[in-house]
């Protein structure tokens, strides 16, 4: 099971939801993480010891920023009408 389903499902329970900063945040970190997943794509793997882990490692924080942004809906204001 990836660290990030772990952390998840027990952060679930107490999660606050995001502010607009930390959606922000963890967006522009998760864009940070799949720019190297492709500039990693470029690279000879068998050059870089445990490229594989890497790609996994990075998969699985590429998944756990996603369910961030999902699961922690914003706090945006409901409009009355």
């Amino acid at each position: 099971m990836p660290i990030c389903a772990m952390w998840m499902r027990t952060a679930a329970r107490t999660m606050m939801p995001l502010n607009r900063l930390e959606r922000e945040v963890i967006t522009d970190s998760m864009l940070k993480v799949q720019s190297i997943q492709a500039s990693l794509k470029e690279i000879d793997g068998s050059k870089v010891p445990d490229i594989d882990e890497i790609h996994s490692c990075l998969k699985s924080a590429n998944s756990c920023f996603r369910s961030a942004l999902r699961d922690g809906s914003s706090t945006k204001k409901q409009i009355k009408r």
